[in-house]
């Protein structure tokens, strides 16, 4: 599952900082849990009381003792009443003794049960997950397991829904289980609810049948085994979207409002069906798959065993659809099915193990990039992932299988999805295609609906390849890390001899590097294969001139930080000549750095220029933003490209940007270009037009602000907020203070500028409570992941504002408080 901790960096653009609070020490050996007993079947009976926010709950538990003969079972169960627990015979109940501490029930068997024998538990409970003084981490917002929301109808116009997020170990806190993922029971789980609401829960359904007044019992069924977190329901007001793939089922659960775009959302979901099965060589082995949209979701999305369930930002109007790139939720869709075989079809033995499904559900979105897109796309995936993981520092310490560890959401990082997934993605260039995925098949079909761990994959590969992987998986899967070199580059005329030195700089072991090296000769490619297996290594390649051009990891796969010794002519060569994605990247990127230590170099602007054109959008995007407009020479190479880019550039995000870089410039001959751009049909187009409206015509942005009111999302509500933020009166607070509340976090912080800018102009006393309020919450709550002393800055900017004006005692006195909460926070 992509969770909040994966999403919350790249939508803040934050540095991504652990905060979990540990419970027991990181050194501690998490060994996989012992099986006493093994689940067989889960039967649950629900009901629901929305006022109380309880499940009543009845459990027909089924299990075998696993090795050896037992006397007893202890189960999770995590805040509940238990009612009574008896063993059922022939249906048959007998009670039995049991103790509860709120979190284990321990039940006496009464007698010695053998191994293999199975036996059937009757549980009577009642749930009480608001109650329960678990809390959550920061990879998934909350741990009760089970999930009112709005119950009592207050907010007006937020839908009424139960769902449920059992990763980690949360399902135990709505049903008596072994909330450990090395257990697989298949389930039937009946739900008795209001006739008007639609039910989803893993499996077919098998049955409806009315319950008495207003209510529907639905029954679903899951003859297949899955690991208990992977248990899930959703129950609201959805409107379904049925597809099919090879005679399954393929829906989608919206709410009524977007069901009209559930395939422009979910719609190439038998197309990814397909592809997977074909290239895993493994078909989707489970009976149906549905995606369903809830609120008020505690993570980014969740792999339950054929219901994935997804946040709010995966529905939405055909405007914002049509706004959204890839690594919204396209991305997510693709992580999620692929989950079905990495993580639900084979599980994660402990979550030490993790790496098993987080990370090639990270693999698969480069695949699906690449597949759906082309290279470029896949490779654009590719590189995120890499960054994301080599951003922060604190990921470099932290083992890929992670045996020891202070509390087990700490996992859910990028090392476990992007470290991960980066070092898949290298391990099927080193094999091959073909080899590569023939040791997944026999992963995945060697333990189905089973468990696995690092050692099985690296088995499996290594009978598919004939090597041994020994070497790679010790460096890449147990030891922290990763290559840091520096690259240097001879030419030696007399010998027609061309060398690269590679040398190592981390610190600990040195890694071994195959790799592909290609030495271009009047425009062509000489393909090389080396290892690196030392501290520093020099390399000969014959060549009858001097290259234009080598090419170190000419694949460019490997997970390293690297110092590429090359001057601009040859990023200049690469340019030319390589085709692959990071390499056009590299070049534009020396190309930026360059101009920003010599803004008049023509080469750099050159490259730079060439970017504004490239076929990636995401390259035409960078290339937009590297240049520094405020440079003369800068301006008058970009600035026509810019203006044809913001007119008629098929990708909107280009559009936008571009629109964005002319607007810095306030320049009135891009007036029309603004006014004309507003009538975009993309609200992120729409959103940067408005801004460079503002820059030059505040009035008329004003103005036109006030007829995007009742239509606005995404980019142009933060250019809406912005625009009464910095030329609106304080009556227009009202607005932003809806708009903000209405928000997601990343959203929320975007606008915090416009909130600083209204709140220095304001002499209304409650709005300045208010805005100083949302600032203060923000910073405190999301503290971990970003710079803190920027937004004291802002609290700061507004006292300062307010120094001269009637409740400056007032804001004085908020801003400081404001501050040592903030300061405080951890």
């Amino acid at each position: 599952m992509p969770s909040m901790r994966q999403l919350l960096p790249l939508l803040l653009s934050a540095a991504t900082a652990t905060s979990t609070v540990a419970q027991s020490p990181a050194t501690t050996y998490r060994a996989t849990e012992r099986k006493v007993n093994d689940l067989v079947h889960t039967k649950l009976d629900l009901r629901f009381d929305y006022a109380k926010r309880y499940a009543y709950g009845q459990e027909w538990v089924t299990l075998k003792p696993h090795g050896y003969a037992t006397d007893s079972l202890r189960l999770d169960a995590k805040g509940m009443d238990i009612k009574a627990v008896s063993l059922v015979r022939n249906d048959v109940p007998t009670p039995l003794k049991y103790t509860y501490n709120q979190r284990k029930l321990l039940i006496g068997l009464g007698r010695m049960v053998p191994a293999g024998e199975a036996y059937t538990i009757y549980i009577e409970y009642t749930a009480k997950p608001d109650e329960l003084d678990i809390k959550g981490s920061e990879a998934i917002g909350g741990a009760k397991g089970l999930y009112f929301i709005n119950p009592d109808s207050a907010v007006a116009g937020k839908p009424v829904q139960i769902w449920t997020q059992g990763e980690t170990e949360s399902n135990s806190a709505w049903f008596p289980t072994i909330d450990k993922p090395n257990q697989k029971s298949t389930s039937e789980i009946s739900l008795t609810v209001p006739s008007k609401y639609v039910t989803l829960s893993n499996g077919a359904l098998v049955s409806q049948t009315p319950a008495g007044l207003g209510l529907r019992r639905d029954t679903w069924k899951m003859d297949q085994p899955h690991a208990p977190y992977l248990f899930m329901l959703a129950v609201g007001d959805f409107r379904k979207t049925t597809d099919t793939w090879r005679g399954k089922e393929v829906s989608y659960y919206l709410e009524p409002q977007y069901a009209g775009q559930a395939r422009a959302v979910f719609g190439k979901t038998p197309r990814m069906l397909e592809f997977f099965s074909e290239r895993l060589g493994v078909a989707y082995p489970w009976k149906k798959y549905a995606q369903v949209v809830v609120r008020d979701y505690v993570a980014g999305a969740m792999e339950n065993t054929s219901a994935s369930l997804f946040g709010p930002h995966a529905q939405g109007s055909a405007r914002e659809v049509a706004d959204w790139d890839y690594t919204l939720v396209e991305r997510e869709i693709a992580h999620e099915l692929f989950h079905h075989w990495f993580g639900d079809y084979v599980t994660a033995e402990s979550w030490s193990n993790l790496t098993v499904n987080e990370s090639f559900s990270n693999f698969s979105e480069v695949l699906w990039a690449e597949h759906e897109y082309g290279p470029d796309a896949g490779a654009a995936q590719a590189y995120r992932s890499r960054q994301n993981y080599l951003g922060n520092p604190a990921n470099h310490s932290r083992l890929l299988a992670r045996y020891q560890y202070a509390d087990k959401e700490d996992l859910f990082d990028a090392v476990s999805y992007q470290k991960g997934g980066s070092i898949l993605n290298m391990l099927r260039t080193y094999l091959g295609e073909a080899v590569f995925f023939s040791g997944l098949k026999t992963y995945l079909t060697q333990n189905a609906f089973g468990t696995g761990e690092p050692h099985q994959l690296r088995l499996t590969l290594e009978q598919a390849s004939g090597q041994d992987l020994n070497w790679f998986f010790n460096q890449w899967y147990y030891r922290p890390g990763h290559p840091v070199v520096s690259i240097d580059y001879a030419y030696d005329a007399a010998r027609r001899e061309q060398t690269v030195t590679i040398k190592q700089t981390q610190p600990g072991p040195i890694y071994q590097l195959p790799m592909a090296v290609d030495v271009y000769l009047n425009g062509r490619p000489q393909r090389h294969q080396i290892t690196v297996r030392q501290v520093t290594e020099t390399f000969h390649f014959p060549a009858a001139s001097r290259p234009e051009l080598v090419n170190v990891d000419a694949d460019k796969v490997l997970l390293w930080q690297k110092t590429d010794n090359k001057s601009l002519t040859e990023y200049a060569a690469q340019l030319r000549l390589a085709s692959r994605y990071l390499d056009r990247r590299e070049a534009l990127a020396a190309a930026q750095t360059q101009l920003k230590a010599q803004p008049a170099d023509a080469l750099a602007r050159q490259l730079l220029t060439a970017g504004l054109t490239d076929k990636s959008p995401v390259l035409r995007q960078f290339a937009i933003e590297a240049f520094d407009l405020q440079i003369v020479a800068q301006r008058k190479a970009a600035a026509p490209a810019l203006a044809r880019l913001a007119a008629t550039d098929a990708s909107v995000q280009v559009r936008a940007a571009a629109l964005t870089a002319l607007g810095s410039l306030k320049d009135k001959q891009y007036l029309p270009l603004f006014t004309n751009a507003l009538a975009n049909p993309s609200y992120r187009v729409q959103g940067a037009a408005l801004l460079g409206l503002l820059g030059l015509r505040p009035e008329q942005a004003l103005a036109r602000a006030a007829t995007f009111e009742a239509d606005n999302k995404g980019s142009l509500t933060v250019a809406l907020v912005q625009v009464y933020g910095q030329a609106g009166s304080p009556a227009q607070w009202p607005l932003m203070r809806t708009k903000y509340d209405a928000a997601d976090p990343p959203t929320r912080f975007s606008l915090l500028g416009s909130v600083g800018s209204m709140m220095g102009r304001t002499d209304d006393a409650m709005a300045l409570t208010e805005g100083i309020t949302r600032i203060k919450d923000l910073t405190v709550r999301y503290k971990p992941y970003l710079d803190a002393s920027r937004l004291i800055g802002l609290l700061r900017q507004i006292e300062q504002q307010q120094a001269t004006r009637p409740n400056a005692a007032l804001v004085a006195q908020m801003v400081t408080a404001a501050v040592a909460e903030i300061e405080a926070a951890k």
